[in-house]
């Protein structure tokens, strides 16, 4: 009966999602109105989409996992998602109206256009597929644990990864035909459910811990403390990751398409300040569950299930409930990410190769189905990674990451170039690569930096030497003199 009331539960919201989506359907007249929905949603629209990017369910789980096994360094996720919604306020004059001007649907697009060079937009569109796969994947093992969780040991986690595949296979249908408008509308129902549900949850658990014997005064001693000189993470590693996920938050794929989607740049910075206190909130409330409650020996035994084994507490209706918000989070993200990806194959790939621009949404449906089905098969692979999970959410950030100079300096510079472009992003990935490879948590020689910070060293060098050695372009100089203009 309480599998049925758990399972039952997760249907009607992703029912009631649904329905919500074709009430406010709407045909799309091109492939850019697909893209971009239009660029027709106000801010609250916006601040839900963002926060779907920012919070994906994973935070329930990987992130709330580690505050529980390790404390203090949990709570790294606020940090680097408010830098990231400072950033997002800088980044909004020009994004949004080289956007607009130009037409562009993806962050490739937007480089392509910057630099005025396709293998520039081919370059980073690949690096960002590659980079979001592991995150469609970690949704996937996000959303089987929920199910694994509700069956109360009636689904194994094999099953519980093919039904988590399924109910996204099937979620897919709807994100694929409606677009970006789908994405924006479904996350901001699953937005209010994951995140001020979520709160509210939280500050629930957070009382009962306190007042049932696990106070900050049970919490380890080590839980108050970062990694220092004498750790075997070193005491750059919360620098390293905290800095990794503030820039690497705005190198993913999805973030510029929910951003293309906004009225105007003023309406991205309107999102960025109220979604900072929300996610302050949540954030830290969700952390401080997973913090307290690493006192209890069946979080200490399983810190990835934290959310669920505190949720347990109020019966199978809380637990529901908690679940629902992980959903919620999780569906938002997976599917945003997946319409990125299908956007960007069509758009940055097969445009390029083709030399054409895309007309059609038909490219970037096939891609989505093609991604979802090696998304699945990687999942299904990992599917006894039920434990650790940060560590794909962190492999996904160390790739992505090497996109920033390119990216941020891009923007905020005028004088990068294509060729240094190219180079840097090529050289930082393969470097992140090789390092991440030999140094899968952090690198001890190097104090504990991370393989994608150690790497953006090397990425943002070739990025500005090349800079400085290019020959004066009096046509370079001058495209980028009227880009600026455009966005004064």
């Amino acid at each position: 009966m309480d599998m049925f009331i758990g399972y039952a539960g997760i249907g009607l919201f992703l029912v009631a999602v649904t329905l919500v989506m074709e009430l406010t359907r709407k045909r799309d007249a091109d492939f850019s109105e697909y893209a971009t929905a239009g660029r027709s949603f106000g801010p609250f629209y916006g601040t839900m989409a963002y926060l779907n990017t920012f919070l994906p369910g994973t935070v329930f789980i990987s992130f709330a996992g580690l505050a529980a096994a390790s404390g203090l360094i949990g709570f790294y996720l606020v940090a680097y998602a408010l830098l990231g919604m400072f950033l997002m306020h800088a980044l909004a004059r020009h994004v949004h109206t080289w956007g607009r001007k130009h037409d562009l649907r993806t962050q490739s697009d937007l480089l392509g256009l910057r630099y005025r060079s396709k293998p520039v937009q081919a370059v980073s569109a690949v690096i960002g597929i590659i980079a979001t796969i592991p995150w469609i994947i970690l949704g996937m093992q996000s959303l089987a644990l929920v199910f694994d969780v509700l069956s109360f040991g009636a689904v194994g986690p094999l099953l519980a990864v093919i039904i988590s595949v399924v109910v996204i296979g099937v979620r897919q249908i709807w994100t694929v035909r409606f677009g970006m408008r789908g994405i924006i509308i479904s996350d901001m129902v699953q937005g209010i459910v994951a995140y001020f549900g979520g709160t509210l949850v939280a500050i629930g658990l957070i009382v009962w811990l306190l007042t049932n014997g696990h106070g900050f005064a049970e919490v380890p001693a080590s839980f108050f403390t970062l990694p220092g000189p004498d750790s075997e993470l070193g005491p750059l590693y919360a620098l390293s990751i905290t800095l990794t996920g503030a820039l690497g938050t705005w190198c993913w794929p999805d973030i510029f398409m929910r951003l293309f989607t906004a009225k105007s740049a003023r309406t991205v910075q309107r999102t960025a300040w109220q979604a900072a206190p929300i996610l302050l909130v949540f954030g830290t409330a969700v952390l401080l569950v997973a913090f307290l409650a690493g006192s209890m020996p069946e979080v200490a035994a399983a810190p990835d299930r934290v959310w669920f084994t505190v949720a347990q507490v109020g019966g199978v209706a809380l637990l529901t409930v908690a679940s629902i918000c992980v959903v919620a989070a999780t569906m938002g993200n997976v599917g945003a990410n997946l319409q990125a990806v299908g956007t960007q194959t069509a758009n940055d790939i097969v445009g390029p190769l083709t030399r054409t621009r895309i007309q059609s949404a038909r490219a970037s449906r096939i891609a989505v189905a093609a991604v979802t089905l090696v998304s699945a098969i990687g999942a299904l692979f990992t599917v006894n990674v039920s434990a650790g999970l940060l560590s794909l959410a962190l492999i996904s950030y160390q790739g992505i990451v090497q996109l920033a100079p390119t990216l941020l300096l891009g923007v905020f510079w005028r004088r990068g170039t294509a060729t240094g472009a190219v180079l840097s992003m090529i050289t930082g990935f393969v470097t992140a690569a090789v390092l991440q490879y030999f140094y899968p948590v952090s690198i001890p020689w190097l104090g504990g930096l991370t393989s994608g910070v150690a790497a953006l060293v090397v990425n943002t060098a070739v990025y500005v030497v090349c800079a400085y050695a290019a020959k004066p372009d009096a046509d370079r100089d001058a495209w980028t003199e009227r880009l600026w203009r455009v966005s004064a």
